[in-house]
Formats: C-alpha cells, structure tokens, sequence
C-alpha cells in the first residue's frame, strides 16, 4: 500500500508564495493520477487540482485556475502544489491522493494525513 507524506505548509501573509510536496513510498507512483485536495473547518473537502500520470494533463478548480500549478516528478516520486498570490481563504488542512485523473475524492483510492496551511489576514 503507498504512504503518502505532504510536506511545506505553515503560516504564512497574504501575498505569498508556498510550495507543498508529497512523498510517496511503498506503492507505484508512476501510472497513477495524483491530486490535492484542501478542507477547511466546518467545510467538505474540495478539489484543488489534479495530474495525469505522465504529467501531461492536469485539472484545477476554476477558483485556483492560474495561481495554482501542480506538477510532479517521477523519479523522486513526488508531486507539487504551487501556491501563489496566498490569501486568507485558501487556509485549510491540504491533502495529497493517488487514484484516477478526476476531481472527486471518490476517484481517488489513496491519501495522506494532510498538511496545514494557514494564511494570516
């Protein structure tokens, strides 16, 4: 079964930038469609973005579309969630997940523990 760490969030201003990682272990990482995923509290969990295995195609939630950018490397088995422009609201808890390329969490069989972001107003 694939372990799945997220790594990179913290407290940060608005205005800038953060980099999220995700480590995978234990499983297959190539051929498999990775997302992120964020929940604030009190609110369901939501889609952020998505990439394709071979990184060729990817999804964002049409709030995100621009500032956000997913990307991932193969070799390292990691994948990243750029996160420009910060604003309060994008606080919340950030998961990672393996699964098929879509944007519900039921597409997505595999998860990380999450890793907080929490941008100051």
């Amino acid at each position: 079964q694939v372990q799945l760490v997220e790594s990179g969030g913290g407290l940060v201003q608005t205005g800038v930038s953060l980099r999220l990682s995700c480590a995978a272990s234990g499983g297959t990482f190539s051929r498999y469609a990775m997302g992120w995923f964020r929940q604030a509290p009190g609110k369901e969990r939501e889609f952020v973005a998505a990439i394709s295995w071979t990184g060729h195609n990817t999804a964002y939630a049409d709030s995100l579309k621009g500032r956000f950018t997913i990307s991932r490397d193969n070799a390292k088995n990691t994948v990243y969630l750029q996160m420009n422009s910060l604003k309060p609201e994008d606080t919340a808890v950030y998961y990672c997940a393996q699964g098929g390329f879509g944007t519900q969490v039921t597409d997505f069989g595999s998860w990380g523990q999450g890793t907080q972001v929490t941008v100051s107003s």
